[in-house]
Order: C-alpha cells, then structure tokens, then sequence
C-alpha cells in the first residue's frame, strides 16, 4: 500500500520526510510477525502506528489490546498480563485470564514498556522467545501466539545501562526499531494539522471557523510543542470553544500557550535593556580595577588629613597601625608594602610652629602593576628569601607544592 494511501485510511496528515518514513518503516514491517519498539515522546502518535501495523498484518482479523504498563499497579501486573489462579493471592477469588492468553493470534501493545517492573520484564522475555507464560500461582505451563508491539517515550537504552531495563529484552523487542518525529520536526505539518483540527471542532461544536493571521502562524509554527500533536489538538479545542473572533492574532495565540514553557520553548531571544553581559573574566578585571580605585581614594583622603593637621597624634605616631590599613585593603595577590610614612613634626626655628607633616606616598607617584606574573614573581623572591632559599619551606609559605615551586622559578627565571 501507498504512503498516501495509509495516511488517508488511517487519518494522518502530514508531509514531513520524517513522518513519510516513519509510516513506510510500519508499512514494511507489518506484514512480519517480529517485535516492534516504537520510539518517541509523549503525544506524537505512538498507539496510531502500532494499529497500523496490526491492521496491514496477517493478524487484522485478530484482537488488538493497548496496555499502559505504567498504569498498572506493580503487584497486580503479572495477574493483568498472564492471569491467575483462585488463590493465588489475597482477593483472588477465581481463576483470571490475562491479556496473553485473551488476545492469542492477534496483537498486544505494550505502552510505556521501560516502566514495567524488572520481574515482569523477565516474564515477557520468555514470551517473546518461546511463547510459554505461567499464571500467577500456577506450576502449568500456557502457550499463546501473540505478536507485541512496545513503545517508550524515554530512552531504552540509557535504562539499560542504569539498571532500569532489561539488556536482553531491549534487543528482543528492538529487532525494528521505529521513530516517531517530534511535532517541532515537522514544522511543515503544524499548521496544517491544527487547520485540521480546528474545522473538526468548529463543526462539532457549530462556532465560527477559526483563522490565524500571519504573526499567529508564526508563533504556531515557532514553538516547540513540548506535548507534540495531543497538544496541538487541545488548543485547537480551546479556541473553538472559547473565542469569539474568528481572525486569531499572536497576543492573542501566546495566551494559550503555557506561561511556566512558554519563555524555554519559543524561539526568541530575550532583551534586558541597560544590563550588561559580562563574562568571569570582565567582572574580575572589573573587581580589581575597582579595589584599586578606592584603595587610592583612601590613600588620598588620609594623606590630605594628615596634611592638614587633621589626626590625632596617637594615630599619627602609629605608624604599625597605618601601615596594617593598607595591608587590609591591599588588593588579592599585591605583596608590596605600602608606602606611606609620617614622620613626627619638624619644629621651625623662625615662628616655633610645626612645619606640615612630611608625606611620603609612592603609590601615587607610580602606577601599580596589575600584571599578575610580575605579582607572582615578586611574591616567589619574598617567600625565597624569607626562608633563606629553602624552596619547601618557601612552597608551603605560598600554599603550593615544592614541585610546583620548582617550575614557577624555571618558568619565571629567578
């Protein structure tokens, strides 16, 4: 049968190469009789391929089941799918047929496969492989014939290798694998599903028909649709419901796209006016270059106390008081000393009266080096010669190891 033709009898629209192959992997596969894991997320289609592959196979005439194993409770799983025996277990007032003995010579679809419990996994393996099950509470053994058809949508493979999947049963069930594209990339496909959808429910719910200018068929076309084709459809639903007009405008389509998805799934950039952007780098530089701006200021603001006979003299006469000022604001890695002396007041022989204070600030007359390898150098030469050249002591001074120290001073040539 004709990819058109498949579309038309099982109601699929779309143009998409991804869609196209997709239904031309199930066209092929479906007159076999080997297991089928489809693959894809959440609302993409998944049960509407395991029917096409039941209808265009041998087994058409047969029963179809879908079951939602994450559904099913874990205790009771094993009596849904296999049955049990009376007693087998507190409520088990008679005997139960299960879906594999119920749907023999026809198809069982097994959805959201990777949450079935790891026991279960092991059951269904022996299925697949010999055909043989065993009723919960019972030692005989039953024979079926029964093709399975799985689908997920979370990656197998990665349960696998977690412990969350059995390894045998995942190449068991993945001899063909089948994928189902995303809604976001079939981008040619949206509007004409929700064209689609929009005329079922207008008709259904007898509304004006809904039309969507161009800035709305962009934000349509443009958002990701995290919940796939079940999504687009239910907001179709919404506003063939809810609005009145039938001309839909974007501000007026953005209301029915989710608030918390919106801003991560639509793709557009969002401005912050007068912010910045700065990388690690500019906001250190930025940090540095600000430290040593009000490191000058102050330097300033005390010489030009001192200048004018501002200070009190015990603070005047400490010079270890002064000198620890600047050791705590001096900038992270800047080992030099300050250099700010007060010397005591000169006493003037014409008029008696102190001479001002003799400033000595060599930070204002020389620009500080801000290069960090002149700074390491200089603070290596300190720690060196502070322990007489003895490098481990000198290492452990500077929080490095001595191997380390080693290199700096080849790398620097001290």
């Amino acid at each position: 049968m004709e990819i058109q033709e498949i579309k038309q009898r099982f109601g699929i629209i779309g143009n998409s190469p991804l869609l196209n192959r997709a239904i031309n992997i199930a066209n092929q596969v479906a007159p076999t009789d080997i297991s089928v894991l489809i693959t894809g997320e959440s609302g993409s289609g998944k049960e509407v391929f395991s029917h096409i592959i039941h209808q265009m196979s041998p087994r058409k005439h047969g029963p179809f089941i879908a079951v939602n194993c994450g559904a099913i409770p874990e205790g009771t799983i094993d009596s849904e799918l296999f049955g049990h025996e009376k007693g087998a277990y507190t409520g088990a007032v008679g005997e139960r047929k299960g879906y594999f003995e119920t749907v023999s010579g026809g198809t069982i679809f097994l959805d959201e496969i990777a949450e079935m419990p790891l026991g279960t996994q092991a059951r269904l393996l022996r299925v697949l492989e010999s055909g043989q099950f065993i009723k919960v509470g019972s030692s005989k053994v039953e024979k079926t014939n029964v093709r399975v058809i799985a689908a997920t949508n979370v990656d197998v493979y990665e349960a696998v290798k977690s412990g969350k999947f059995r390894e045998d049963l995942y190449y068991r069930l993945n001899t063909v694998p089948l994928r189902i594209p995303p809604l976001r990339d079939r981008k040619e496909d949206i509007y004409l599903l929700f064209r689609k959808f929009t005329s079922d429910f207008t008709a259904k719910y007898r509304t004006p028909p809904i039309q969507l200018d161009e800035e709305a068929q962009q934000v349509l076309i443009n958002y990701s649709w995290p919940g796939n084709v079940r999504q687009l459809k239910n907001m179709a639903e919404q506003l063939a419901v809810l609005e009145t007009n039938h001309v839909i405008t974007g501000p007026i389509l953005l209301t029915y796209i989710p608030h918390e998805v919106s801003g991560r799934n639509l793709p557009m950039r969002v401005e912050h006016p007068g912010k910045e952007d700065f990388s690690e780098r500019d906001i250190l530089y930025k940090v540095l270059f600000d430290m040593k701006r009000d490191m000058v200021e102050l330097k300033k603001l005390v010489a030009d106390i001192v200048e004018h006979g501002g200070v009190a003299p015990a603070f005047a006469n400490n010079q270890q008081a002064i000198n620890q000022l600047y050791r705590d604001i001096e900038m992270p890695g800047n080992s030099h000393e300050p250099q700010f002396t007060i010397q005591q007041p000169v006493i003037n022989n014409n008029n008696n009266k102190p001479d001002a204070f003799n400033i000595t600030h060599d930070a204002e007359e020389v620009e500080e080096s801000l290069s960090l390898i002149e700074k390491e150098s200089d603070l290596i030469r300190k720690a060196l010669k502070k322990h007489k050249g003895k490098r481990k002591l000198a290492a452990n001074e500077l929080g490095i190891s001595e191997r380390t120290l080693y290199r700096k001073i080849k790398e620097l040539d001290l």
